[in-house]
């Protein structure tokens, strides 16, 4: 239940940001890709480090989940599509991990090269 609440949410803040970057009046339609970033997005801003694990416990591990997702409710008349969109749309989106760890990873600090110590430098 969560899953689906989240792919709808995700989808509504996904059709808006898009309408604003365009100047459209009216959210309009998205692709599959562009729902998937979307969804990343609205999930990162939402959950921040806890995003990957709250979509792992919802059964959501990867793109094609939202895919499986999105049919579902197109299947019970809940989203419509078009005759271009397919779950398909959803495969090879983004990597999890890399969306959803990486970000709040610490920053690996440089390693300094040190000088040679003095006395190094007298026995040359």
């Amino acid at each position: 239940r969560a899953a689906y609440h989240f792919v709808r949410e995700g989808l509504d803040y996904t059709q808006h940001k898009m309408a604003k970057m365009s100047g459209a009046k009216e959210p309009g339609h998205v692709s599959g890709q562009e729902l998937s970033d979307g969804m990343r997005q609205f999930a990162l801003e939402s959950y921040g480090p806890m995003a990957k694990m709250l979509l792992n416990e919802w059964g959501i591990h990867g793109t094609p989940d939202f895919g499986e997702i999105v049919f579902s409710l197109v299947e019970n008349n809940l989203l419509a599509k078009t005759d271009k969109d397919t779950r398909e749309d959803f495969t090879g989106g983004f990597d999890f991990d890399e969306a959803f760890t990486a970000p709040f990873l610490p920053l690996a600090k440089p390693i300094k090269k040190s000088s040679p110590s003095p006395k190094a430098k007298r026995s040359k």
